[in-house]
């Protein structure tokens, strides 16, 4: 049982109530208070219904989480075969594109070293999670970084992503931009 999981203690904790709230019960008639109305008596059928409510509070939430979970998990196994299908859809596109940035990459002329960082830069990592990820230092990895910047004649991560994305997304929208900014510099 992991018990840092609130959730996971309602069940022990409902079954503990409802124990020591039947304890109670017991107790009180095992007594036989001669009058009902006693502040001993009283108070004993005020714990037992204290615990009785409790348990039962603690139940209904323990199975308001368990239908949440439920729900949580259907939706997770629909995201997962939305981006599985995605993915099978994607696949021929994308290895072309991969293999056309390959392609531009050694057309550069980067060393592999040089080339696995860019390709983690295209994919939104930082220098640091590069550095992580392939077990060498921030400082290497920026200095790959910096090589295949000059070796591309790109001035940075942003023009190394346009580079290879400008088109990629909305190609329409692309060409209007182009006229856009073609009519811009004729009119200044």
């Amino acid at each position: 049982m992991d018990e840092s999981r609130p959730e996971a203690m309602r069940l022990p904790l409902a079954v503990l109530l409802l124990a020591i709230a039947g304890g109670g019960a017991v107790d009180l008639v095992l007594d036989r208070p001669s009058e009902w109305i006693s502040f001993h008596v009283l108070y004993e059928v005020l714990l037992v219904a204290a615990g009785l409510g409790t348990a039962a509070w603690l139940w209904s939430g323990w199975r308001a989480v368990q239908v949440e979970n439920l729900g949580l998990r259907a939706s997770l196994a629909a995201r997962e075969a939305e981006r599985e299908a995605w993915q099978r859809s994607a696949q021929a596109p994308l290895s072309g594109l991969g293999e056309a940035i390959t392609a531009q990459l050694t057309k550069w002329g980067l060393t592999p070293s040089e080339q696995e960082v860019v390709l983690q830069l295209l994919m939104g990592r930082s220098h640091k999670e590069i550095a992580a990820r392939s077990g060498r230092s921030e400082r290497t990895v920026r200095q790959h970084a910096v090589a295949a910047y000059e070796k591309s004649g790109l001035r940075g991560r942003a023009e190394l992503a346009g580079f290879f994305l400008e088109g990629l997304l909305h190609p329409e929208r692309e060409e209007a931009g182009r006229g856009h900014r073609a009519d811009a510099r004729d009119q200044g």
